[in-house]
This record gives structure tokens, sequence and C-alpha cells, in this order.
């Protein structure tokens, strides 16, 4: 499937924002494409979520943690949260690219199978089959479709480009290390209402808490404690979207005693208070 966005001269873009922030495995931002001017440039910046853009044609240049990057049709290249780029578009031949911006749970873990990191940001396809074009382009036309479609479709397109990537990590057997995490994942969703603890965690897994922190970090890719508090803050923001329930029991419900202490969290991870975001964010629930 091609997308069905004409090749220009001049500079034309077209980007839509994702709405709806109640998902935990992977959230959409935004999503897009765009013809650039030749030598139009992006940056010095540093992207808040994961952002990964996929040449359609022309050329450009990647510059990122001290590297040079000369990009082309059918390669990629990946930005991470708080990772400074900067890239442009070749003088004689600008390219054309899609984008998407994405976090989740599950975000970081589909980028490090698919061998992308910020020291190694770059897409290249195995030769063969690639139809990470395809599932952009789906992306792009459904774009007024319902969240769980779009959110399916970001899903098969983390998929296609973990398994179409050049520098896939072939995992072998991890069917062991994949039990523990589940394990713990589970435990934390049966729990994450409590002052649950690491060793806790660790202990429902039936691993000691120092090899168990190095594990999850090197499947998830950050700690467990960052995703118990990531976790609880996507279930406190639910609830503060979807209920006039008090900032304070909100807290309880996601297992801080002290208010004070969540309101902190809270602001850390989504870069305002929990009271503003419920002004900014409240679904009033049809009657």
């Amino acid at each position: 499937m091609e997308p069905k966005l004409p090749i220009q001269t001049e500079s034309k873009v077209r980007f839509y924002v994702f709405q709806d922030e109640r998902f935990v495995d992977l959230n959409l931002y935004q999503f897009g494409w765009e013809h650039c001017r030749p030598m139009h440039q992006f940056g010095p910046a540093v992207r808040n979520h994961f952002l990964f853009h996929y040449i359609l044609s022309g050329t450009g240049k990647l510059e990122t943690s001290g590297q040079t990057f000369f990009l082309k049709p059918g390669q990629g290249f990946l930005l991470c949260p708080g990772q400074i780029s900067t890239y442009y578009a070749d003088r004689e031949d600008p390219w054309t690219y899609t984008w998407v911006e994405f976090d989740g749970m599950r975000a970081r873990e589909c980028m490090t199978l698919a061998g992308l990191s910020e020291t190694q940001p770059v897409y290249s396809p195995k030769p063969g089959s690639n139809r990470v074009q395809e599932f952009m382009a789906a992306l792009l036309d459904n774009h007024e479709k319902s969240p769980i479609r779009q959110i399916g479709l970001g899903m098969i397109l983390l998929d296609e480009i973990v398994q179409s990537s050049r520098t896939k990590i072939e995992s072998g057997n991890k069917r062991l290390r994949d039990f523990y995490i589940k394990e713990a994942m589970g435990f934390i969703d049966q729990n994450y209402q409590r002052d649950v603890s690491v060793e806790e965690i660790a202990a429902a897994s039936g691993l000691n808490r120092s090899y168990f922190g190095k594990l999850f970090k090197e499947t998830m890719g950050f700690s467990p404690q960052q995703y118990l508090i990531q976790y609880r803050m996507t279930k406190a923001a639910e609830l503060l979207k979807g209920s006039r329930i008090p900032v304070g029991e909100v807290a309880r419900s996601v297992g801080y005693e002290n208010q004070l202490h969540f309101s902190r969290a809270f602001k850390n991870t989504y870069g305002i208070s929990p009271s503003q975001y419920r002004a900014k964010h409240f679904v009033q629930s049809g009657g």
C-alpha cells in the first residue's frame, strides 16, 4: 500500500494528534507526513517521547549523540526521550518522510528488540519484505477511526519495525526471562494500589532484588521502581480524567498515602499538577 500523498517540490506537511491517553503498553501522541524544503532543519531539540521517522524519498542527515548519519529512502531513524538531535533535508534531494511519536510500557522494549537506541538510531530493513511504509500509511489513513483501531495499527507498526530491522536482536531462548517479567508485571497490576516495594515484586517473581532489578532493566529499559511509578501515574491520570474523585483519594487509590508525594510524582511525569491535569483533560461521562 502506498501512502495516498503527493510528492511536491514545495514544503507540505500533514499531521494528526492522538487524543486518548488511557493506554498503558503503547500510547500514540502524533503522527504525520512531510515533504521538506531543501536544507530544512529541525533542532537542536529534545523529545519527551519516542519519535520514529521513515524516509519515503529523498535524502537527509541526522546529528545526535556526537554522531552523523546520512539517510536514504527505505531507512528510518529513532529519537529517544531526552535525546538531543538535529536533522536536515538534503540540498539537492530533500527528503519526504512519515513519522509517529509514541511511548508506553512496551515502547522501549520494542525499540531495544529492533536494535535501536540513542547510540544506534538508524533503522535499515532486512533484504526482502518491508511493510513499514504500508503500516505508516495505514495509520495516517485511519486518523479519524477509533482510538482502539489506531493503537492496534501502532502495535502492528512497532512489530513490523522489530521484525524487519536489520539490527534486530535475535533473542534465542528467553522464555524463562519473559516468565519472570510477566510475573512482576502481573504482581504490579494487582498490587499498585498499596505501598508495594521492589523487594516484594522481586519475591513474587522468585528472584532476589539485585538480580531482578538488573533483569528487569535489561528487558524493559527502565528500573522496576520507574515502571511502578509510571504505571501508578497512568492509572491516576485515568481517574483524574474520568471521575470527580478528590485528588487525595486518587493518590491513595494508586498507592500513595501522602498526597504531596503523589502530586510531586505526578508533576514529574506529566509536567503539571493533578488538579491542572484534571482541569485540562476531564471527560464528562454520558448519561
